[in-house]
């Protein structure tokens, strides 16, 4: 079969074959299963010209039904500025890899020094590397970096109040790791100071997590943590909505060795599950732990200012079974996409966006409680996002709420709603879902 787009030649192809010592493609593939072969034509359209194409997509585009979103844990509809969508389409941005020749790379690298420094400002640490690729594969990160850290050590401990998905991926990197992880009990919404006492006290525990503000919206006060876990020989983690930052005590302030979480808060379409960045931060002492690579700051021979990859480890190319990580290259468009947006908002922007979701918040759970058909289930200080219990069927106000246009929370339980609010939704937004909830 001959391939339109394939540069090989059927002489080629035999010559591969004939070194590979199989006399047909097929016989490649021998080993598969019968069963789970697909022997069919695929279900794709023929050729199609400009116009057909453009109108298949409008087509397509058009099964979409856009909701109004009230939705949150974890990713959040924010205000993305028009013009990063059109800074990050230029192709040298859209279409580059990894910066290994840093003398024809200066571009790259300078953008990932700018979002290396914005994390670090944002999380209140000494140092930050590159982008991760997301924040939960940041915070199993994290705890491999602990554990490699502790030594002997191989308990991690992750508070109940840690966002759920998060908590899925750290456990299967812990399987294959050997890491024992084990959960902090909540106790109404926020992290059990006792219960965490009481595991540190066992031994073995190489570091600690905690999310601020964390699963149910509620900002929690972790005065302390870090002189307990710090006298355990364990290091703090604290996992953080990295746009909450702008206005909440910093990781560095609350004493974490390392911050790490999601960069989807800062201007990142929600666009169905990704691509998202990750962000991971950490002190100085801890800096020849973290995986990745990180961007730094120098003169060259003509002592103008350069950028190269510095403390980049050599065991993550090759002696990959003693790497910390084999985390070695990461696309860095969504970095730079963090970047652009940090730099239109500045700090005042930043701060202004966080109080607008934090006021709409507030607003809406007033609201919602005045109805009389909704509890909230955890009376603690919350940012931009609250649990509320309904008193009704919560499948049927649901489906209203889709009816309606809307996205009407995430569903927890039998009758528990997170709803989130951003700076996006408006007064009129948020007491058209209320007259709807009140119904």
């Amino acid at each position: 079969m001959n391939y339109k787009y394939f540069p090989h030649t059927e002489e080629d192809l035999q010559a591969m074959m004939a070194k590979a010592g199989v006399d047909s493609l097929d016989a490649l593939y021998a080993q598969i299963p019968e069963s789970v072969r697909f022997r069919g034509d695929y279900d794709i359209p023929s050729e199609m010209s400009e116009l057909e194409v453009r109108q298949l997509f409008e087509k397509l585009g058009s099964q979409n039904h856009p909701l109004t979103c009230f939705a949150g844990a974890g990713v959040y509809d924010r205000y993305t500025p028009a013009v990063i969508p059109s800074l990050l389409s230029r192709s040298e941005f859209l279409t580059s890899y990894t910066p290994y020749q840093a003398e024809i790379s200066q571009g790259t690298l300078h953008y990932i020094f700018e979002f290396q420094s914005m994390m670090a400002e944002l999380t209140g640490m000494d140092i930050s590397n590159a982008s991760m690729y997301d924040g939960t594969t940041a915070s199993a990160e994290a705890m491999m970096m602990a554990v490699a850290a502790g030594k002997k050590q191989n308990r991690f401990l992750v508070s109940e109040t840690v966002d759920p998905k998060t908590v899925e991926v750290m456990k299967t990197y812990a399987h294959f790791q050997g890491i024992e992880l084990e959960m902090i009990p909540q106790e109404d919404g926020v992290t059990s100071r006792e219960s965490l006492e009481a595991q540190l006290a066992q031994g073995g525990v190489a570091g600690v997590m905690v999310q601020q503000p964390n699963y149910f919206g509620i900002v929690e006060d972790y005065g302390g943590f870090a002189d307990a876990i710090h006298n355990a020989k364990a290091l703090f983690v604290m996992n953080s909505i990295i746009a909450d930052l702008a206005v909440l005590k910093t990781p560095g302030e609350w004493g974490a060795d390392i911050a790490v979480g999601d960069g989807q808060s800062l201007g990142i379409p929600m666009q169905w599950g990704g691509p998202y960045v990750g962000y991971m931060c950490c002190t100085e002492k801890l800096i020849r732990k973290m995986p990745g690579r990180i961007v730094g700051k120098t003169l060259d021979n003509r002592d103008q200012r350069a950028f190269v990859l510095t403390l980049q480890a050599r065991e993550q190319h090759i002696r990959r079974q003693k790497a910390t990580s084999n985390i070695c290259s990461n696309q860095s468009l969504m970095a730079l996409f963090v970047t652009i947006y940090c730099s239109l908002m500045g700090k005042q922007g930043l701060k202004e966006a966080a109080d607008l979701s934090y006021a709409g918040a507030h607003y809406l759970c007033d609201q919602l409680l005045a109805t009389g058909r909704f509890r909230l289930v955890y009376d603690r200080p919350f940012f931009n996002e609250f649990l509320v219990c309904y008193d009704g069927d919560a499948d049927t106000l649901y489906q209203r709420f889709i009816e309606a246009g809307i996205l009407g929370g995430v569903r927890l339980g039998d009758d528990g709603i997170l709803f989130a609010v951003t700076e996006k939704r408006s007064k009129e937004e948020i007491d058209n879902l209320v007259k709807i909830a009140a119904l």
